[in-house]
């Protein structure tokens, strides 16, 4: 089996995911487009070489329909020999698109794939897909359907974390994404968005609010009380997990994951078609995990996946060196690293979600690439980045520096 490398990454900045947004605009294909001509121009890329371009996109109907993957290439230019695949496992589907290229590499099916996701929620809203999960009365009680927002609920109440404990969490990671873009740690891989006429549209994370507060956050009303008082939601849950007897609603749009706008790109390929272009291998993929954990809790998933994952590797939490997992919401994270004995001073070292947005289709492939670039930053060796999705979920990559 040979070695799946990474080449390089790319990745939009991140746009408010509404009308007012600077970058509603934008396209979904155009996003798209960004990324993929970033990624073909700066590595000269002969596109034609390129097996596959893999992306993630959660939403798949109007304009991110028709295989976003495939027409995003030839918008971009790339060669029309070039294949294209759209896939969606929800919130990790960014990575899951990585982690098929790699498997594909590492099989000798492909030699070189571009991976990643876009999503753009201003212009395509998320549930614009529609789908039985959540709207047939008859599916959702058979899968124990609750909204995500009543699950991250469910897991602060079943771990004892508190208001505070939540808003604290997502203050430090507003804290450390202003740092982060203050030191300019993210210039290696980040790209302005600009319009057809060449004027910039976005040039940083619109979302990173470097004035949060306990006290500002603490003001916020909780999101998902009404859904699970009014709706039942809070019932169904309970009635999997009797012993809450009440849940605690802490998360609200502040301790919670933005919707935003954005894509990202990540080059996969051998050792030997590295070479052959001239290029030099960043990391390599060391191991690959998929797990699935209970639906109605359902965002758990990272810590199951994670275990597989290092036990693939033959490794421990301790070897790691850094961790970026999904701040879909504050208690997902900080569930993730009372179980996993993760420290938090290697968790989201760079902010993450809950500062500047979770772009469904694309966040996988984003946060990767940010673990690589602070990698190579600080001249460390090893990354886990980990993902929860809906339906229970949980995926996992290692990358190890070469």
């Amino acid at each position: 089996m040979q070695e799946a490398l990474i080449f390089d990454s790319v990745r939009t900045v991140r746009g408010k995911g509404k009308s007012s947004g600077a970058l509603h605009t934008a396209r979904p294909v155009w996003l798209a487009k960004t990324v993929l001509e970033a990624l073909a121009k700066r590595n000269r890329l002969d596109t034609s070489k390129i097996d596959d371009v893999i992306f993630g996109c959660v939403t798949q109907a109007a304009e991110q329909g028709q295989n976003i993957a495939k027409i995003s290439a030839l918008y971009a230019g790339y060669s029309h020999l070039v294949s294209g695949f759209t896939l969606n496992r929800f919130c990790a589907s960014g990575l899951e698109a990585i982690n098929q290229a790699a498997t594909a590499v590492m099989g000798g099916y492909y030699d070189m794939v571009v991976a990643g996701g876009v999503e753009s929620m201003s212009r395509v809203p998320m549930l614009s897909d529609g789908g039985a999960w959540s709207v047939d009365p008859d599916v959702a009680n058979k899968a124990a359907f609750v909204p995500q927002g009543i699950s991250a609920d469910l897991i602060a109440t079943l771990n004892g974390f508190s208001r505070r404990d939540v808003d604290s969490f997502a203050m430090q990671s507003h804290a450390r994404a202003t740092k982060a873009w203050e030191e300019k740690r993210f210039q290696k891989s980040i790209l302005t968005v600009t319009d057809v006429n060449g004027h910039v549209l976005l040039e940083r994370d619109e979302m990173v609010r470097p004035d949060t507060t306990l006290e500002g956050l603490a003001g916020l009303k909780p999101s998902f009380e009404d859904l699970g008082v009014k709706f039942g939601f809070d019932s169904l849950a309970i009635q999997r997990y009797p012993t809450v007897e009440k849940i605690n609603h802490v998360h609200h749009a502040g301790n919670s994951s933005g919707i935003v706008d954005g894509a990202a790109a990540v080059l996969v390929a051998s050792r030997e078609a590295g070479e052959n272009m001239g290029l030099k291998p960043r990391a390599k993929i060391r191991a690959m995990a998929l797990t699935c954990e209970e639906p109605t809790i359902m965002l758990t998933g990272p810590v199951s996946a994670s275990r597989k994952a290092l036990a693939k590797a033959k490794m421990k939490m301790s070897d790691i060196d850094l961790i970026e997992i999904n701040e879909a919401f504050a208690s997902v994270v900080l569930y993730f690293m009372q179980e996993c004995g993760a420290d938090h001073a290697k968790v989201n070292v760079n902010g993450g979600a809950i500062a500047m947005g979770h772009p469904l289709g694309a966040t996988g492939a984003m946060i990767l690439g940010t673990a690589l670039d602070e990698l190579e930053r600080r001249d460390l060796a090893t990354a886990l980045i980990t993902l929860c999705i809906g339906g229970g979920m949980g995926v996992a990559t290692i990358i190890e520096r070469v």
